[in-house]
């Protein structure tokens, strides 16, 4: 790993720790004003996408101008875009009832201090070590040849996972805008084949970026950085599949009628085609 500029690197990490404790507190004042902390998720993929563009701006010197841009785009297309939904999701809302839920069962007795500690900082230090691999692929320069190869294939990657998040939010909200689709489960287009589109799409977006990021570092001669990153799209997965994704979405929908019956015949998170024969009663699939 010798010849890395590690000196830039830790310079860029503490700058996108205190950008992204910056979104995330700006964020904090803006929930306790409202009275709802839902609004920390709008914030959640803006931060990404503001910790990206600070690496851009602070790389400048040291990656290569194609790398450090398709980076940055890729990761402020995705952020922001999913900053939008969701405040278009939101709007109108009260508290969301996993943050209810989570508050609720604190031993911390001033609310707003239970809200920043459980979550809003945890957010912030989230958001910083999953989007290592995007600061540390910056300052590689462009990948040729194989590794350019690679990078295409991170940025497929991305593209499908988008396509999954986008398409899948877009239908889910046509859905549940038609009053005739009241209390029903939503089992169609992409939800036929996952019964987490946007969630599966999350873990190709990072997925993506990893491969793009460390197709850079590795052909810059810096493997060994690559690997250090790896760590951080396998901590999104879990989040998404085992965390606070898919296992608490379906813990809240698990009563809901229909449900069961979904979730029998329709991938829990890999889109597979749905098992149309499929017993409720053995449980939810896979």
């Amino acid at each position: 790993m010798s010849g890395f500029p590690w000196g830039a690197l830790g310079t860029n990490t503490a700058v996108a720790a205190a950008v992204a404790l910056a979104v995330l507190l700006v964020t904090f004042g803006i929930g306790v004003a409202k009275g709802a902390h839902r609004v920390v998720d709008i914030a959640w993929g803006t931060a990404f996408a503001a910790v990206a563009v600070a690496t851009y701006a602070l790389s400048a010197d040291e990656g290569g101008a194609g790398q450090r841009l398709l980076l940055t785009v890729l990761t402020a297309v995705w952020g922001l875009r999913l900053s939008l939904h969701i405040a278009w999701r939101s709007r109108g809302k009260g508290e969301d009832p996993r943050y209810a839920r989570m508050l609720g069962r604190s031993g911390i007795r001033h609310p707003a201090l239970r809200a920043l500690l459980l979550v809003y900082l945890p957010q912030a230090a989230l958001v910083w070590l999953i989007s290592l691999p995007v600061q540390a692929g910056q300052y590689a320069g462009t990948p040729s040849g194989a590794a350019l190869a690679v990078a295409v294939a991170g940025a497929a990657v991305w593209c499908v996972g988008l396509f999954f998040e986008g398409v899948g939010d877009l239908q889910l909200a046509r859905f549940t805008a038609d009053p005739a689709h009241r209390g029903q489960v939503m089992d169609r287009g992409l939800w036929r084949l996952t019964r987490h589109p946007n969630y599966f799409g999350d873990f190709c977006v990072w997925w993506g970026l990893y491969l793009v990021a460390a197709a850079g570092l590795v052909d810059a001669g810096h493997p060994g950085v690559a690997a250090l990153g790896l760590p951080a799209p396998a901590l999104m997965s879990y989040l998404l599949i085992a965390g606070s994704g898919k296992r608490l979405l379906e813990r809240h929908m698990a009563d809901r009628p229909g449900f069961a019956a979904y979730a029998a015949r329709t991938s829990g998170f890999f889109p597979l085609p749905p098992r149309e024969d499929a017993d409720p009663a053995a449980g939810p699939r896979p």
